[in-house]
């Protein structure tokens, strides 16, 4: 297992937005984590990559803890969070290069990673590009090139298509389902679609607990339901007080 979480909880005085969530995500596999605004997927990426420290529980990112091995631990992932982190004034290889760098790369071996990403994306026309003259589409590839520099074993993407039009969309699915297999990612969207295109297991989340949990196909054969969308409404339907 690349990902094993165990109980893990977030609480703020009285109000749990994380609650004891155990799960496992296998090497290589494309895990999709879903629910409604403040079910509490953000949170369980932001103690997975160790940027908030858990109230209780554990997770182990490749054999290291979240809590007794952070330094160790955040070594094994990357993020590409919802708000695309690149430098507008430098081109697409120099915001490569420059991550290249901060991870510790050799010159050489940086411009090595950074051919070999915007291969990957797509990017290598677009190479003497300054950031802030590219598409959403193509920055969000970047975004996600970036993080692919340090050579993670597990990818947090953070809403990657959100705000995208429906080409640009298709484009960034295709480049990750090249990555499919290669490393371990975990999606946060709410686009349904997306996660049918590229997930190979799906987790529902609704008011911090992990309701559903499943292939696309599984869940649909469990809760006798036609679509995902119809699964997704039943598992985080209120209850009625």
């Amino acid at each position: 297992m690349t990902i094993e979480i165990k109980s893990l909880t977030k609480q703020y005085k009285e109000h749990v937005v994380v609650d004891q969530l155990s799960l496992t995500i296998k090497s290589g596999e494309f895990f999709a984590l879903l629910g409604q605004n403040a079910a509490g997927k953000t949170t369980t990426i932001k103690m997975l990559c160790g940027l908030l420290p858990p109230t209780a529980g554990d997770a182990l990112l490749d054999g290291e803890s979240i809590v007794h091995q952070q330094v160790a631990a955040k070594k094994k992932l990357n993020i590409s969070p919802q708000e695309t982190a690149i430098a507008p004034n430098l081109t697409v290889v120099e915001n490569l290069l420059l991550m290249g760098q901060i991870y510790g790369c050799s010159k050489t071996e940086a411009q090595k990673r950074a051919s070999a990403q915007m291969n990957v994306f797509g990017l290598t026309p677009r190479q003497s590009s300054k950031a802030k003259t590219l598409s959403g589409g193509y920055m969000r590839r970047l975004s996600v090139a970036m993080a692919m520099m340090s050579n993670p074993k597990i990818l947090f993407l953070d809403e990657p298509t959100l705000g995208m039009d429906v080409r640009a969309r298709r484009d960034l699915w295709n480049v990750l389902n090249q990555l499919k297999g290669h490393v371990t990612i975990v999606l946060t969207t709410h686009y349904l679609e997306e996660v049918e295109m590229l997930a190979d297991r799906v987790g529902i989340m609704h008011r911090g607990k992990l309701r559903a949990l499943g292939t696309i196909q599984q869940l649909l054969h469990e809760t006798k339901k036609g679509s995902l969308e119809d699964v997704f409404l039943e598992v985080t339907e209120e209850e009625s007080v």
